[in-house]
Order: structure tokens, then sequence, then C-alpha cells
């Protein structure tokens, strides 16, 4: 488990738990959280806690058979307690939110990758919500790029691929403005409350994958948008050695 304290003084405001602007929440990736997956990890950042798993499947979609490329592809969802009230299962058609998720966890996770070309295989990423208080997503991003790398792991061990085609990690984090000051890891309370709100996605390079920033309240100028990639890096850089920590540890 990491928790950064942080290094900036706490805003006016305060926060919850009296962690300061740049820090995480308590952080816990727990590898092998689902027994029958290839690849499976529990991230839990907080209260939010998302089950991210990775299913191999012979073949790829119809686009890219006869290529001998692979395919990675991912599915959002949250469970219908996963927050305070219940909220309906999306049994056909997945909600937008739902499809631009899962989009940004399918685009995260190929970024781990140069190549394809490790077989006419499926890795299918499946990200649950079992628990939600603010960046679900990016907690999904940080635990299902642990369980590719498991997933490919177990393929190297049954003879499927010659060697790993991971070339990098993918970790994720929220920040935003709340109450004009720049703060990492929102919860739910600051989140709905946060003037600025945005995700960053980088790699164990210290490569943007993706940057989603939206004015929900208000707007932004330069200084405040190089505040939010300046602590979200930091708060990166944290997750990426924590996602190193536990997979240099043998699997339960």
């Amino acid at each position: 488990m990491t928790e950064r304290k942080g290094t900036s003084a706490p805003p006016a405001h305060g926060r919850p738990n009296g962690r300061a602007p740049d820090a995480l929440r308590p952080v816990r990736l727990e590898r092998g959280a689902a027994r029958y997956a290839e690849g499976s990890c529990l991230a839990v950042f907080g209260e939010t806690q998302v089950l991210c798993t990775v299913s191999v499947e012979d073949g790829v979609p119809g686009w890219k058979k006869g290529r001998g490329e692979g395919w990675i592809t991912a599915e959002y969802a949250m469970l219908p307690r996963a927050t305070h009230t219940r909220s309906p299962r999306e049994r056909e058609k997945p909600q937008g939110r739902t499809q631009e998720i899962q989009r940004l966890i399918g685009r995260s996770v190929r970024a781990m990758l140069d190549s394809f070309a490790f077989g006419e295989y499926t890795l299918k990423v499946d990200c649950d919500v079992l628990q939600a208080d603010g960046g679900t997503r990016t907690a999904a991003i940080t635990g299902a790029s642990v369980a590719v790398v498991d997933a490919f792991a177990w393929m190297l061990g049954t003879g499927r691929v010659p060697a790993t085609p991971v070339r990098r990690m993918i970790a994720a984090v929220s920040v935003g403005l709340v109450d004009g000051v720049a703060c990492a890891d929102l919860e739910y309370s600051e989140d709905v409350r946060a003037e600025v709100d945005m995700n960053l996605v980088m790699s164990s390079e210290g490569r943007f994958v993706e940057v989603q920033g939206t004015g929900e309240h208000g707007t932004f100028d330069r200084s405040q948008l190089d505040q939010l990639l300046t602590i979200g890096t930091s708060a990166i850089a944290d997750l990426q050695r924590e996602q190193q920590r536990v997979l240099a540890l043998p699997l339960p």
C-alpha cells in the first residue's frame, strides 16, 4: 500500500482526512484478486474499489483476422450498489459515460505495447466498480495495467507467446481545482464541487497517454494547468512505484 503524505501545505478549506493537496488517498493494488482470470488486480484508492480482470481468448475481431496480430479491448461497469443509491444495470447498449470510460481504458492499456504481433489472441479487460468514491476510471486504468502484465505472463508461461509484448506500465490519476487549489486524486465530495476536473494517464517513461480536462464550474489559466500537470505527474510516479512493487512480489 502506498500513501504519499504530500509536500504542500493543506488548503484553507481542508481536504477529507487532512490530506495535503498533492497527496494520494491510501492505494492498494491486489494482484490475483480473481482466481480464474488470466490476470487480475483489485485497485483500491481510498473508498473506491475496482476489480480489474483480463481474459485471454483465442481469435481476434474480424477486421484483424489473418494478420497474426492480437488485440486488447476493455469494458467498464458499475455495480448497482457501488454508490449511495442503486443504479440500474446497463443490460443493453452501454450509456454514453460508460462507453467513454471503457474506450479510455482500452486506449490506455493498448499504450503498454509497441506492437500487437503476439498472435491472434484477444485480451478482454473488464473493470467492475465495486464501490465508487471518485476516480473510478483512473483506478481502473492503474489496476488494469497490472492485470495485463500478469495476463501476458500467463501467456508466456503457457507457451502462447515467446516473450511478453509489454514495454511500459500505464497509470492514471484525477486532479482538479477545488476552491481554487490544485488537488490530486479527488474523492467524490471534492469531485462534485471542483471548478476544474482533469484525468491524466501517463506511461512509466514519463510520457502522456491522455489528458482530459474540463472547466466544470469555472475556467482555468495556464499557470493553473501547469499546477495540475505537476501534481498529477508526481502522483502518477507514486502509483507507478506501487505497480512496480506489487509486480515484483510472487502472485498469491
